[in-house]
């Protein structure tokens, strides 16, 4: 969702500028009534507010008015980042800058000088000051977006900011204090990732204190006729042109459709829409099909990118063309999401010429048998079974004692 020049967000009652495809909300100041204070200005541009989004809504202004750390979860394309901004604008920090970082943008090595700052000359290539997204929030809101994306090196000096409201710049001795109210957000699942120790627990709940979780739109599907009206209205004044018909069959069409990308799928195909339409009704193409998984979970697209990722790298994990590079991650991050979702590496098909599929027990026994026979049984030495077999002589001997291998008896 983040870009970097929307990452600090001037207060606004009413942003124009706020990216479309996050929008749950009306960002066109023609269509909408003239706001009478902070609380009506923000809540009442918000699409769905009528229908499953109230409750949601409810705790979005309990929370909004106090200075409370808000985790906000649900899949990618759900508003997010707008129920973030709906908390910022009816805080009492409206005034101030509303500063959004999203942690999966950015390299491990980079994110923590951009949330803390760096002085001149802490790493190569800082040839000047750099203040951090946390100074600049200071006194408004910080929007942590995927915060399960976060390096665990990364996350005790995060806590502690959460914890004691003060951090060290990169490379500074000096303590900084700041006034920070946290909004954090993600698509995945923290606390199984806590379970993996791929997240730390203490982070976790200093995070979780107030959860707002937010469900896709196939669960919401009373909400979708009015999104629909809004964006094909919003797309239609912005393409210069009318149209006042949605044909029934095609809203039905629509709310029974499971948008796997749920608000931001939805707004790309009525834009898409707009495009086609003419003579005032609004004509849109054939819905996309998911024949396989008409709705694949979180968990089903993440082991699908990872069992690509091995077979591309032919199940390498590691080094620079291994299946980790590939997806970004460190190899022991990679092993445990592997471990975790039941991905192994599959056997090799066994030669025409075998008839048997030995067990590794057996594969070792007969390699060890073949080269203490190929060595006259003799162990040690340069010719000796155990260096054929790249083993120390202890060692062989060791394993031929767990195997049952002993040397035959001499003939008379």
């Amino acid at each position: 969702m983040s870009t970097a020049s929307n990452s600090v967000m001037q207060p606004s009652p009413y942003p124009e500028s706020a990216p479309m495809y996050a929008a749950l909300y009306c960002g066109d100041k023609r269509s909408a009534r003239k706001p009478e204070g902070a609380q009506a200005s923000f809540v009442g541009t918000i699409v769905g507010r009528h229908g499953s989004l109230r409750s949601i809504l409810s705790e979005v202004e309990a929370v909004a008015g106090t200075n409370t750390t808000v985790l906000i979860t649900g899949e990618t394309g759900t508003g997010k980042e707008v129920i973030a901004r709906a908390i910022h604008e009816l805080s009492p920090r409206r005034k101030r800058n509303l500063v959004k970082v999203n942690s999966a943008a950015m390299p491990a090595g980079l994110l923590e000088s951009e949330l803390f700052g760096h002085e001149r000359g802490a790493f190569t290539g800082a040839i000047n000051s750099h203040v951090g997204r946390f100074a600049l929030a200071d006194q408004g809101t910080l929007f942590l977006d995927e915060i399960g994306d976060i390096p665990l090196e990364l996350q005790p000096k995060l806590l502690r900011v959460l914890q004691e409201r003060e951090f060290e710049a990169v490379g500074s001795m000096r303590t900084t204090r700041v006034d920070v109210r946290v909004v954090a957000a993600t698509n995945q699942d923290l606390k199984q990732m806590v379970r993996d120790r791929e997240f730390r627990e203490d982070l976790y709940y200093r995070l979780n204190v107030f959860p707002i979780y937010l469900p896709p739109l196939r669960e919401r599907k009373a909400d979708i006729p009015e999104l629909v009206e809004h964006f094909v209205q919003q797309f239609a004044d912005s393409m210069g042109k009318t149209i006042e018909i949605i044909p029934e069959e095609t809203m039905r069409a629509l709310v029974r459709h499971s948008w796997p990308g749920n608000i931001r799928e939805l707004q790309n195909y009525i834009a898409r829409g707009v495009i086609l339409s003419n003579a005032g009704i609004f004509e849109p193409g054939p819905l996309e099909a998911w024949p396989e998984i008409v709705n694949p979970t979180l968990e089903e697209k993440i082991r699908g990118e990872i069992i690509a990722a091995c077979e591309s790298a032919k199940w390498r994990l590691s080094g620079p063309e291994g299946a980790a590079a590939r997806l970004g991650l460190k190899r022991t991050t990679l092993f445990h999401k592997m471990k975790r979702f039941g991905i192994t590496r599959p056997t090799r098909e066994p030669r025409e010429s075998q008839i048997v599929n030995p067990t590794l027990k057996e594969k070792i026994r007969g390699e060890i048998i073949v080269a203490c026979e190929s060595a006259k049984w003799r162990l040690g030495g340069p010719e000796g079974a155990a260096a054929r077999l790249g083993l120390k002589r202890t060692t062989l001997f060791h394993k031929m004692k767990r195997f049952g291998i002993t040397r035959p008896a001499k003939r008379c």
